[in-house]
């Protein structure tokens, strides 16, 4: 089913992963220059404009441009970034930055040629198959009404910072077409099927990011005497325990509802999770993976990850920091979550110090624009009979700063079905991730047909 530019769309993808751009979040890290100097040496051939960007030294974004002719034509922008997260190579059964060629197996059991590599599936898959086509079209002397552009952007999995949120802040007008205007940007994630194919789910909306760090004070002493002390590490252990048993209310809406419609789950199932009242008890009816995700997109989670305290093993610690992953629902406030942190550590909130890593509010797009009728006739190439589902997902991609801008952004893709989203999701930021190349050409031609239909 994939057509003709699946080998070109599998090659660059191996020269992405195999570039090992990895970003554990430390400012320095990402060496993303790397993969955007692949990417403008792959595209200068076409005789397209190409602007390299650098937020700091090894970090570079890179935006190629075909432009529009019609200044009433809209602008589109393909969005894949260029850094993956670290691995831990002991979990692998193969090179995690080898993308080498291997065969698996599909979920009905035949067999499928697939490329492994950190990055398979987030996201170098749809930053390849997105270089690909923008290629195709400028070698093909394409003249489209409206403007098309190509963004390799760095930093996507540390938040932004030197990425999209550093260009949109301080390059935005190089995102602007003909018409002065960016008016849609792809990007990840969606584009998988659900029911078999009755729907096909594309990311319109993401849950906000409140990341916190917390700062638990206590009273330095001798480690030999901990008997009546004021001990930071203890007290620190209480506050993630209330963190992690904390659940603030639920928050049921029409993309929800739409979700839960779709699914294959018995009718009682589905009411009792459209139930504010139930759907907590009914959570654990679910097998752990639903449960998880279910969970989710239905509230504002905290989720303490990262510990630091004490100097040496006998002294009592003064002071521990913990960080936490609060990730926020469409309506919830940076003021919000704060009262959530007071409600969840009662009479310990006035022995924390409450201070702001990140803070970006959820953010969504219309469905219903010019956009999505093109996306659903284009999916309908491999599906048929498929409506698409607007989806909320629960982590974050760089849709939030264009989005800011007034810009509509999607996360979709086109993928074979001869693997099922589950199998997809045990691969994001997990072991063995990778990709079957039926489905990087099955999403090169998707934004071929995509670019063509809506630009002219």
């Amino acid at each position: 089913m994939a057509g003709e530019h699946t080998q070109e769309t599998t090659e660059l993808l191996q020269a992405l992963i195999r570039n090992q751009c990895v970003n554990d979040g430390t400012p320095d890290s990402g060496n993303e220059t790397r993969n955007s100097d692949l990417l403008r040496t792959y595209l200068e051939g076409a005789g397209v404009e190409i602007q390299t960007f650098t937020s700091r030294p090894g970090r570079d974004s890179m935006i190629a441009r075909i432009e529009g002719t019609d200044p009433d034509a809209p602008t589109l922008c393909l969005m894949g970034h260029t850094d993956v997260v670290p691995v831990s190579p002991d979990g692998w059964s193969q090179d995690p930055f080898g993308g080498e060629l291997l065969t698996g197996t599909g979920h009905l059991g035949q067999p499928i040629t697939e490329v492994w590599g950190r990055g398979a599936i987030d996201m170098l898959n749809l930053t390849a198959s997105m270089a690909v086509a923008f290629k195709e079209l400028a070698r093909s002397n394409w003249k489209p009404k409206g403007t098309l552009l190509y963004y390799g952007v760095a930093d996507e999995e540390a938040g932004g910072v030197w990425g999209a949120k550093w260009m949109v802040d301080n390059h935005w007008d190089s995102f602007l077409g003909h018409n002065g205007r960016l008016d849609y940007v792809l990007t990840e994630m969606g584009g998988w099927p659900h029911g078999g194919g009755e729907k096909v789910g594309i990311t319109v909306g993401e849950k906000g990011i409140a990341w916190r760090r917390l700062r638990v004070k206590g009273t330095p002493g001798h480690g030999s005497m901990p008997y009546g002390t004021d001990n930071a590490v203890v007290k620190a252990a209480e506050v993630v325990s209330r963190l992690a048993k904390y659940r603030p209310a639920a928050r049921l809406d029409e993309l929800w509802a739409a979700r839960i419609g779709a699914s294959s789950l018995p009718e009682h199932l589905k009411a009792a999770l459209l139930d504010p009242a139930r759907i907590e008890a009914t959570l654990s009816e679910l097998n752990p993976g639903t449960a998880k995700l279910f969970h989710a997109c239905t509230h504002t989670t905290f989720s303490p990850n990262v510990v630091h305290g004490g100097v040496k093993t006998n002294v009592i610690p003064d002071t521990v920091e913990i960080d936490v992953d609060i990730r926020t629902l469409p309506g919830v406030t940076n003021d919000d979550v704060d009262g959530y942190l007071r409600e969840a550590l009662g009479e310990l909130a006035d022995e924390v110090e409450v201070s702001r890593i990140f803070g970006d509010e959820a953010t969504s797009s219309s469905a219903r624009t010019p956009m999505w009728d093109i996306l659903t006739r284009r999916t309908q190439v491999v599906y048929p009979d498929a409506e698409l589902l607007p989806e909320l997902i629960v982590g974050a991609t760089d849709s939030r700063f264009f989005r800011g801008k007034g810009t509509v952004a999607y996360g979709t893709g086109l993928y074979a079905p001869s693997v099922s989203f589950e199998q997809f999701a045990t691969r994001f930021h997990g072991h063995d991730e990778r990709i079957d190349i039926e489905s990087l050409g099955l999403c090169t031609d998707y934004w071929l047909g995509i670019a063509g239909d809506l630009l002219g």
